[in-house]
């Protein structure tokens, strides 16, 4: 019942999206690790929760291992997209939160993103180094947003 409530009152979240737009516009930076602009026409949009390392037991993985932490984070995303009918492809916005980040991380960061999402147009995106995250454990948060089509 609270489904078909949800649906009643938010009838926008039914719709079928009819394009997503990756916009570098003039005078701003061109990166190929991310797009400035992501607009997007009306469609079923995804928010997904910061995804860390740990897996499907609560078990926390790659203890004091970025590279590991942030493979278990990445496929945790992949199960939560997958999860509402969604894929990396439909991604407009990734937030990533880095426990006491150093710009030498970038590389390990990138390659563990293009690894999950490819090489396509990267969605809009932000990169924030944090003190701590919710656990000391973790050392990697990452958020999405998505946008069905």
């Amino acid at each position: 019942m609270f489904k078909a409530l949800l649906v009643f009152f938010c009838p926008f979240t039914v719709l079928l999206a009819q394009n997503i737009q990756h916009i570098n516009p003039p005078g701003l930076g061109n990166s190929p690790a991310y797009t400035q602009v992501v607009a997007a026409k009306p469609g079923t949009v995804v928010w997904i929760s910061g995804q860390v390392a740990q897996n499907s037991k609560g078990e926390v993985v790659g203890k004091g291992d970025l590279k590991a932490q942030l493979n278990q984070a990445w496929e945790n995303v992949r199960l939560a997209l997958a999860g509402s009918g969604a894929a990396f492809q439909d991604v407009v916005k990734v937030t990533t939160y880095v426990v006491n980040y150093k710009p030498s991380m970038r590389n390990d960061l990138r390659a563990a993103r293009l690894r999950f999402m490819g090489a396509g147009e990267p969605p809009a995106a932000t990169l924030v180094g944090v003190q701590s995250l919710a656990s000391e454990e973790w050392l990697v948060e990452i958020e999405v947003t998505a946008l069905i089509r």
